[in-house]
């Protein structure tokens, strides 16, 4: 089939934006290789997501005109920069941050009334996502308040496609982590035993990082740590919300917590797609694609294409974890899959333990977010402490 023909659809549609996992779904059977002005080619079956995925020299990651350490980079340099970053991940690191992020998750828990409505977007996930981002890499907590404002600036410059407020956005970024790099540097031996400092003494290629390479890296951290986070928090509980016999079957057995967010997260991605461009011509899905066409990974989707799971809709716990693409896959699955595993199975922890009934509000309705976000704006939530 000629690319030219393939059939259109419009991502930021009315239609779309109202339900966007149901509309993923109906692409998927109806035109799972789809273009659009917006996302370019999108391809929303489990398999072809996970050929591009495990083909990184064709679909290649290197789709931003801006440095993106190592998101946005292939093979060999990936490989560099991808050896410096996955300690930083260990099961060591993640053992000595529990303490720290427990602490932040039960303060949180505290402070919710004993009974009643509470938004819980604001309330709880978006500040519990700010606290523990800002803890694990050593920030300080004026840095929260920016950091939330910045979030929402770079969602809306985003949405917008529009490329200069999201090159003003990157550059009040990027001045935050200087002046955070410079603290460090002129207070030498001096500086904070945190992970921001201990990036200044990595090496590459026989050489430090440079700055702009380590606020890269920071900054890839950040955008991936605050929004899908908070995401994914707001999804877990309102789905726990809709399921009460879930929630009583899970404050009984805490051991079945991560296995449950992964599917809970399969079923609503908190992330929907990322991106990548061809470095050659490939046939996928009946479509014959030009070197050099702009390729969009539909998560949201694709982890939910019946090809693969048997019910799609079906919270089940018996499920193939291997086929889970909550955290990508081949070379590019995500470093900070350890701290947000062990920051979501925590949360959802102490969630159970201090709420003895969570519902959904009576009286009021979540608002859904819309691409490239996930997950709810608002989440009204009706709870009665344990």
């Amino acid at each position: 089939m000629d690319s030219k023909s393939s059939p259109e659809w419009d991502p930021r549609s009315e239609a779309v934006l109202q339900d966007q996992i149901a509309a993923y779904d109906e692409m998927r059977r109806r035109c799972p290789v789809a273009h659009s002005d917006y996302l370019n080619w999108s391809l929303f079956r489990h398999d072809d997501v996970t050929r591009a995925l495990h083909a990184p020299l064709t679909f290649s990651s290197a789709v931003s005109s801006h440095l993106a350490v190592p998101s946005g980079m292939d093979p060999p340099q990936h490989t560099e920069y991808r050896r410096i970053i996955e300690p930083y991940f260990s099961v060591e690191r993640m053992q000595a941050f529990e303490p720290a992020c427990r602490a932040i998750a039960i303060e949180l828990m505290d402070s919710l009334p004993a009974a009643g409505v509470v938004e819980f977007m604001s309330a709880i996930a978006e500040d519990y996502a700010l606290r523990v981002q800002s803890a694990f890499l050593g920030w300080p907590s004026e840095l929260r308040d920016p950091l939330r404002r910045w979030t929402r600036k770079n969602h809306a410059a985003t949405l917008a496609r529009d490329r200069a407020a999201m090159e003003a956005v990157a550059f009040e970024f990027d001045g935050y982590i200087r002046e955070l790099l410079a603290v460090r540097r002129s207070a030498g031996a001096s500086a904070p035993a945190d992970l921001t400092t201990s990036l200044l003494r990595e090496r590459v290629g026989g050489r430090p990082l440079n700055e702009e390479e380590i606020i890269s890296i920071l900054r890839n951290w950040t955008v991936g740590e605050l929004s899908t986070i908070a995401a994914s928090v707001g999804i877990v509980a309102h789905y726990l919300a809709a399921w009460p016999a879930l929630q009583q079957r899970l404050r009984e057995n805490v051991t079945l917590v991560p296995a449950a967010v992964d599917e809970i997260l399969r079923l609503h991605a908190p992330l929907i797609s990322n991106r990548r461009v061809l470095t050659r011509p490939v046939e996928i899905g009946g479509q014959y694609l030009a070197a050099g066409e702009r390729i969009t990974l539909m998560w949201a989707s694709a982890n939910r294409d019946e090809a693969v799971f048997d019910e799609p809709d079906s919270f089940r716990l018996d499920r193939d974890p291997s086929k889970n693409l909550l955290y990508g896959a081949g070379i590019h699955v995500c470093p900070g899959a350890p701290l947000a595993r062990l920051e979501l199975r925590i949360i959802v922890e102490e969630l159970l333990a201090r709420v003895k009934k969570i519902a959904p509000a009576p009286d009021a309705a979540p608002v859904n977010a819309v691409y490239p976000a996930s997950g709810f704006v608002e989440l009204p939530l009706r709870i009665e402490a344990a």
